[in-house]
């Protein structure tokens, strides 16, 4: 019989074993319910079986791993659920468009009842489900036969993704003759999503599912109006457009109509920063702009054409970064790890920032510090301002839109904008982008570019970026005056070409390996865009290079 060591200790199985009947044994050891293997180093699912001697490890839903594939899981299930309430064509046309608070917003088709009672419906059915462990079914499929599958079925937006795809084969899933395709791993049977909760949200259903943090409890719905309409707009703008799926954008790729599309949603872009512009110049008495939002969100690039946009109205726009307001490195908080936590509000001098501010909104000269992120001291270099009647701060920064940052400053002065990349472009039907993976890839080329940064510290540093933007950042950006997305629909097909050398890397052995692999799978999906093509000063051009603005 094969021999598995688990944790140094080792255990004959019967060859066919399941890893989940060997995790059965072993979940005591763990902190969390097991939800994937790792087997001689590869992730496995739990489905698959034990046929020679091996070394195993386990992922729980604490894990990023984890906690993917019980959303994918989860999403699925519902889908199943809608194909026997609603039937199969209203599960075909239902949209998973994009992910709000702790919820993944499904959309669907004209007709269906977007009522409690529906919900409950739904729960029901995926309840019967899961009490019943339905199992997953994975089955490897000619990429030709896959296409004549899902075309038979009327799934034309998968039949459209896989006419890109260079590989011969695909992995479908199936629940009780229902088939998906899905972009990552998925848990072996119904029985292990058994958390969730679902409610109707305006033209569909809200799916509530834990976090990492507590994989066991499902919270309340934190509704959050002005990020919903702002991600629905980005989302009808793409209907507009034709492109809702990447093989909707691959086909405009082939068509050649890519310079076009560039330059209509660049110039859409530039309405909205004008319109936001206007906001803040009819209130009259706004002298603060105060700009937040997560990494690689664009901030740098965006205040820069806000400000352009402010001087075609007659302000004078000053440029001011939080930064500059860090206290000295001796002096900045250290996180549960020992390392300096420079994204909490402690690691800046907030009294000074205030006592600044409240002088220049009096009219005095005042001279503001410079960050040296070489020696961690700020500096002093003479660098006086003083405000005119029609001068304007532009300040940029993660704690922007936090009240504690700016206490002293009359609510009338400032004016708030929150931006982020918030990807509404999917893979297909059923397959959400995430826009955490726009940011990071975002990430990894700029840093690359401009820091000398390899793919794998990008990767290994994003978990510590993701805590500080869960803690500073996302609990104040309803609180904003104004929301700017600055995804562009097409931009994952130009950062395709910069990011994958990088990825292509990362050594095998590294922990980093598999994430890296992962964003390499998905990447495949996407023909690449060459970054000639963007207007120079596009925010994109922030992560790429060749911007016009000092990024």
């Amino acid at each position: 019989m094969p021999v598995v060591t688990i944790n140094g200790e080792k255990r004959e199985y019967p060859q066919g074993t399941t890893y989940e009947a060997v995790a059965a044994d072993f979940a005591e050891a763990y902190d969390g319910v097991i939800a994937m293997a790792l087997v001689n180093g590869k992730i496995r699912e739990l489905f698959r079986k034990v046929t020679k001697d091996c070394t195993l490890e386990f992922y729980t839903l604490r894990d990023d791993v984890g906690h993917k594939s019980y959303v994918r899981t989860a999403t699925m299930l519902l889908l199943k659920s809608i194909h026997d309430v609603f039937g199969p064509e209203t599960a075909q046309e239902s949209c998973v468009e994009f992910s709000i608070a702790h919820g993944i917003y499904v959309n669907v088709p004209a007709g269906i009842p977007i009522t409690a009672q529906s919900a409950e419906t739904l729960k029901k059915r995926m309840r019967e489900l899961v009490e019943a462990r339905t199992p997953f079914m994975k089955h490897t499929y000619p990429i030709e036969d896959a296409m004549e599958l899902f075309k038979s079925r009327n799934m034309r937006d998968k039949e459209r993704l896989f006419r890109y795809r260079m590989s011969s084969t695909v992995n479908l899933y199936e629940i009780e003759g229902y088939y998906d395709y899905y972009y990552g791993y998925m848990l072996p049977n119904a029985g292990h999503v058994r958390w969730f909760d679902l409610i109707p949200y305006e033209t569909g259903f809200m799916l509530l599912l834990p976090t990492r943090k507590n994989p066991t409890t499902v919270e309340t719905f934190a509704e959050r109006r002005k990020l919903f309409e702002t991600m629905e707009a980005s989302e009808s703008w793409g209907r507009t457009a034709g492109i809702e799926t990447v093989g909707d954008l691959n086909d405009q790729i082939c068509n050649g109509s890519m310079s076009e599309l560039i330059l209509v949603q660049e110039a859409a872009q530039e309405r909205k920063i004008g319109e936001i512009a206007k906001e803040i110049v009819s209130r009259g008495n706004v002298k603060f702009v105060m700009i937040a939002g997560p990494s690689s969100s664009g901030k740098t690039s965006f205040s820069h054409r806000l400000s352009i946009q402010l001087r075609t109205m007659g302000k004078e726009p000053h440029p001011i970064a939080l930064d500059d307001y860090f206290v000295d490195r001796e002096l900045t908080p250290r996180d549960e790890n020992g390392d300096y936590n420079f994204e909490c509000l402690e690691a800046i001098d907030i009294e000074r920032f205030n006592e600044d501010m409240v002088r220049l909104l009096a009219g005095e000269r005042v001279e503001l510090p410079t960050f040296n992120f070489k020696t961690g001291k700020r500096e002093y270099r003479g660098n006086y301002k003083q405000l005119a009647s029609d001068d304007i701060l532009v300040i940029e920064g993660i704690h922007g839109l936090n009240e504690k940052m700016s206490y002293a400053l009359p609510e009338e002065s400032k004016f708030k904008i929150y931006i982020s990349a918030l990807t509404t472009l999917n893979v297909d039907n059923h397959n959400r982008i995430s826009t955490t993976d726009g940011r990071l890839l975002r990430r990894m080329v700029r840093d690359a570019r401009t820091r000398g940064a390899s793919a794998q510290r990008t990767i290994e540093m994003w978990p510590s970026v993701r805590r500080g933007e869960e803690e500073n950042i996302f609990p104040f950006q309803e609180g904003a005056d104004a929301m700017f997305n600055s995804a562009l629909i097409y931009e994952l097909a130009v950062l395709k070409p910069f990011a994958e050398p990088l990825l292509f890397q990362i050594p095998k052995e590294a922990k980093e390996y598999y994430e890296a692999k992962r964003l390499l799978k998905f990447l495949d999906y996407f023909l690449s865009v060459p970054s000639e093509s963007l207007p120079n000063n596009s925010i994109c051009r922030e992560f790429v290079g060749g911007s016009c603005f000092n990024v």
